[in-house]
């Protein structure tokens, strides 16, 4: 019984020194082995490893995949006109060197985040303050990237290495700080009605203007066609004229007659106009005496 207990307890013994000296580096990561605190080995290849047991050696892991930085800090830049601005970027960055990154930077990845971030921030504030607004929104935007990526990179390849790549600066956006955001809107506000309140001002010139041309036109074309009218409507009466003329010199007893009729048609203009004529004395009524007695 002692047998088998003394063999089981020495096969416990043998798998707990095993696992202790076997580890297991992922395809994403460094596995960096410590020697009473030194760094004795990096191991960049995945699979299964082997070190010695605690406390003689011990093994920590670094994250060799591409990292991003995003900035945090709100805090506004100057630019070359003194305007506040507030820059949001973020930073691509892979550790490449663990050995140089641990001695010279921290033992994690938020070590070097924390430095690239002030870095980061250092190097835009010293490019911004180059540059307008104008040119942060447009034509220099890409240099500034440029510039801000080569002064990063000098800071960490400098005369302590970081250990550390980064491969891409970009700016996600630009814009004023809220202290002057305010002011800026009113004055883009005040901007947008003065060019509203001009092209309203224009438009009611115009219509003005077309309105008057209108009138003008109507007046013109009014003034004209009286003007034909009157020409055709004497051209009529002329010609009546001519008719009647010709008509009554052939019968001035009608001439004579319809003279009389057209008086009387003038006089009576109702229904209630009553004229009272001694018809002996009128020759409207002796013309109808004589057709009559003509007619017998």
């Amino acid at each position: 019984m002692n047998r088998v207990g003394f063999i089981a307890s020495t096969l416990l013994v043998v798998i707990a020194l095993a696992s202790s000296m076997l580890f297991i580096v992922d395809q994403r990561q460094f596995g960096v082995v410590y020697a009473l605190g030194q760094i004795k080995s990096v191991i960049t290849e995945p699979g299964l490893h082997v070190k010695l047991p605690p406390p003689f050696q011990n093994v920590r892991y670094i994250d060799k995949r591409l990292l991003t930085l995003d900035s945090s800090d709100v805090e506004p830049m100057l630019t070359a006109e003194k305007q506040r601005v507030v820059i949001d970027w973020y930073v691509r960055w892979r550790i490449s060197d663990p050995q140089e990154y641990i001695r010279n930077v921290g033992l994690d990845e938020a070590a070097g985040a924390a430095q690239l971030n002030r870095v980061v921030r250092n190097a835009f504030q010293e490019e911004v303050n180059k540059r307008t607004v104008q040119e942060l929104l447009s034509s220099q935007r890409e240099s500034l990237m440029a510039d801000v990526k080569k002064e990063v990179l000098e800071a960490v390849n400098g005369s302590k290495p970081w250990g550390i790549d980064v491969v891409d600066v970009r700016i996600t956006r630009v814009d004023y700080a809220e202290t002057i955001t305010e002011s800026v809107f009113r004055r883009m506000e005040a901007e947008r009605k003065r060019v509203a309140n001009e092209l309203r001002s224009t438009g009611l010139a115009e219509g003005e203007k077309i309105r008057a041309e209108a009138d003008r036109e109507r007046d013109i074309t009014i003034a004209n066609a009286y003007r034909d009218a009157q020409k055709v409507k004497g051209e009529g009466d002329a010609e009546a004229a001519r008719i009647y003329a010709d008509a009554f010199g052939k019968e001035p007893k009608f001439a004579n007659f319809y003279r009389n009729l057209e008086a009387y048609k003038q006089t009576f203009t109702s229904k209630g106009d009553v004229v009272v004529v001694d018809p002996s004395s009128t020759e409207f009524f002796n013309a109808y005496q004589g057709s009559t007695k003509s007619d017998k």
